[in-house]
């Protein structure tokens, strides 16, 4: 499973904890059904705000919920599920993306799709999953080629793009395909007047999972040589954070202009998980509008001693800029009261260049230090895991799907990136709900709304 959208079940109500649950195994459900077995590998956290979407607009009736039998997923216990024509969208959408991302895969020839008969297997699932997708499309009326049609300009895209490209250039197909998804809600649910505004969120939910994913994929695509939009436009993760608070903002006032039969399940998700989201990516607990915000998106806050960029991940400078916090001489330098030099001796400060310096062998950081093992034993900085195919990661996630790990484990590898996951059932130490009690009555509760 994958996707942006990953709310924490103590951040939930028990109701709405029940409602998202009802939808992501109704999403699994509606793929098995119309798709067979395997499909129910592109099961997405994603996808399933389509069928949220439509719901929200139509109003829960007892046509909208089965019961399903015992899943492993869910522990061996039943639940209501939804199902209808918003599963069932959900369920074309996350197809046809899923078979674009498989063929990005072989056209990368990451792992073992570099091998010729596994590339054209993996092709072949990819043109079954398009044919899938558009098949129950035209059930629905709607349309798979807007969404195949932006996958492809992608990769025209993305190889013109270069240093001085506009990053919003390489993310519109992503704002186009999820756009056209979104509105399609409102056509499926009969309220063609929320076309436009869920049009609207769409296209800024896209953008932001666009930006999300190459954030996090970063230093990663570095380390492989990987083509990544930030890194190739030259964008900074300043201004990345910024366009991101921008969409979230855009997509709270889409979502006012859209009328809903019960909106609590959008509005949590989309208002306050999708910034959990961002604030998670970007590895900030705050938006971009406040004091540590302000100094990530905009620059120094004023009377910062530090100047310059701001350490961690908003930048590459060093926390105190090009010169030390104190002025161009070092704070030990022939001026001060205990000599020429450092207080500690030795010509240089405690952890200077030397043997005994952080990257030395006996320093902190160095192989012998406790940040690391002795030469020995191979020490050495840890190096990030490299991502797996899209096969093995296939083979990865059916291991995690028997053995509930995605469902019930405090934290997993994910099956592709690799990266640390949480299980979407397990407790967590978020610290209770959101504090919003599931925004009865709130108009939108996010701290950012007047700015």
């Amino acid at each position: 499973m994958f996707g942006i959208v990953r709310p924490c079940t103590h951040r939930l109500t028990d109701g709405l904890k029940t409602e998202w649950m009802a939808h992501l195994c109704g999403l699994c459900l509606a793929l098995r059904a119309d798709h067979g077995q395997f499909a129910r590998i592109v099961t997405n956290y994603d996808g399933l705000i389509v069928s949220v979407l439509t719901e929200a607009q139509t109003g829960v009736t007892e046509a909208d919920r089965r019961t399903a039998g015992p899943c492993a997923l869910r522990a061996m216990r039943t639940a209501p599920v939804a199902r209808g024509e918003g599963a069932r969208l959900a369920a074309a959408v996350s197809l046809v993306l899923a078979s674009a991302k498989v063929r990005d895969h072989v056209a990368d020839r990451d792992g073992l799709l570099a091998r010729r008969p596994v590339a054209a297997a993996a092709r072949r699932v990819a043109r079954s999953w398009d044919r899938a997708g558009a098949r129950t499309g035209r059930d629905l009326g709607f349309d798979t080629a807007v969404l195949v049609d932006a996958v492809d300009r992608q990769t025209g895209i993305e190889a013109l793009a270069g240093p001085g490209t506009p990053l919003l250039a390489v993310t519109e197909p992503t704002e186009t395909a999820t756009a056209a998804a979104f509105a399609h809600t409102a056509v499926l649910a009969g309220r063609p007047g929320n076309a436009a505004p869920l049009a609207e969120a769409g296209r800024l939910f896209g953008r932001l999972a666009h930006l999300l994913d190459a954030v996090e994929d970063q230093a990663a695509d570095a380390e492989t040589g990987a083509w990544n939009p930030l890194t190739a436009t030259g964008t900074s993760r300043a201004e990345a954070r910024r366009l991101a608070d921008d969409a979230l903002h855009g997509i709270r006032l889409a979502l006012k202009d859209a009328e809903f039969a019960d909106g609590k399940l959008v509005h949590v998700l989309l208002a306050h998980e999708l910034r959990t989201s961002v604030d998670r990516a970007f590895g900030t607990t705050g938006c971009s509008h406040g004091a540590q915000g302000v100094q990530a998106a905009h620059g120094p806050v004023p009377g910062n001693p530090y100047g310059g960029q701001p350490p961690g991940p908003y930048g590459s400078q060093p926390p105190y800029g090009s010169q030390p916090p104190y002025g161009a001489q070092p704070p030990y330098g022939g001026g001060n009261p205990y000599g020429g030099g450092s207080p500690y001796g030795g010509g240089g400060n405690p952890y200077g260049g030397g043997a005994m310096g952080p990257g030395g062998p006996g320093g902190p950081m160095g192989p012998g230090g406790p940040g690391g093992l002795p030469p020995q034993f191979g020490g050495g900085a840890p190096q990030a895991p490299k991502p797996r195919g899209f096969l093995a990661g296939c083979a990865m996630f059916t291991w995690l799907f028997c053995t509930c790990q995605i469902c019930c484990a405090k934290e997993y590898e994910g099956p592709w990136s690799r990266k640390k996951r949480e299980g979407c059932c397990r407790d967590c130490d978020c610290g209770g709900d959101s504090g919003c009690g599931g925004c009865d009555g709130c108009d939108c509760c996010c701290p950012c709304d007047g700015c």
